[in-house]
């Protein structure tokens, strides 16, 4: 597992063309050996010499994201323009993957997301809209309000990580882990949500025979004006509301 200092500077070309946001450069399964995610500065490597990763490739080349005026596109479900990966992340119903982001602004508070998509075949052929997801977990307002303390506060408190465990009882086989963050610091005005969806391709092993609900496409999750995505973060508040479909509890 790389250290943060590490990190820091596999980031740092990126930080160079946007001193914000972020993007997940890799991936552990319960603790073990590190597996590379998608770095966006690839796109500017000859044809052919980018590593082959788990991580669905993006035009994110600015760090930037999604807005809301882009929620009925296919740009929502793995970001921008999103081809899938080449490889998939092994892991076993149960286990924990820890997903390392390169980096985090401490000013775009807001929750995190996960959503799986089975894939039909193999994961490395999918298209975004071909993916039907369901929401696996979710984290949002933790305490306190203008701004409060969010989930990605945690995030940036464990060193640009996030776990997210996979369902104990989900039936083996081929799925995209769909990971979301949704920046609210501009959320009080009309299409000023940022979404930054990571997709990785995820082959799961083990006993269980639960098959993931049929879901929907990322383009039925969000719109403008759900409570949480149009969301005044600088004000006084009591709760906050999770956008998108509830949690599946299997």
């Amino acid at each position: 597992m790389p250290s943060s200092l590490s990190i820091a500077a596999f980031a740092a070309p990126l930080i160079q063309l946007a001193a914000a946001h972020g993007y997940v450069s890799g991936v552990t399964v319960n603790g073990g050996s590190w597996v590379d995610g998608s770095n966006p500065n690839w796109y500017y490597q000859p044809e052919g010499t980018a590593p082959d990763t788990p991580g669905w490739k993006a035009l994110n080349q600015d760090n930037g994201f999604v807005s809301p005026d882009a929620y009925d596109t296919n740009d929502i479900a793995c970001h921008k323009s999103a081809t899938p990966g080449e490889t998939y992340i092994t892991a076993s119903a149960g286990d924990t993957l820890t997903l390392y982001w390169n980096t985090w602004p401490d000013t775009h508070h807001g929750p995190v997301l996960n959503y799986l998509a089975e894939c039909s075949g193999e994961c490395t052929a999918a298209t975004a809209d071909g993916l039907s997801f369901t929401k696996i977990s979710e984290a949002g307002l933790l305490s306190g309000s203008n701004p409060g303390t969010w989930a990605t506060d945690t995030l940036i408190a464990n060193n640009f990580t996030a776990d997210v465990i996979i369902p104990g009882s989900l039936a083996a086989g081929n799925y995209v882990l769909r990971h979301e963050i949704i920046a609210l610091h501009s959320a009080a005005s009309a299409n000023g949500a940022q979404s930054y969806p990571q997709c990785l391709n995820i082959q799961v092993g083990g006993s269980g025979s639960t098959a993931l609900p049929a879901g929907e496409p990322a383009t039925d999750f969000y719109s403008s004006a759900d409570p949480g995505i149009l969301f005044s973060l600088y004000t006084a508040f009591t709760s906050y509301t999770i956008p998108g479909p509830d949690v599946w509890t299997a």
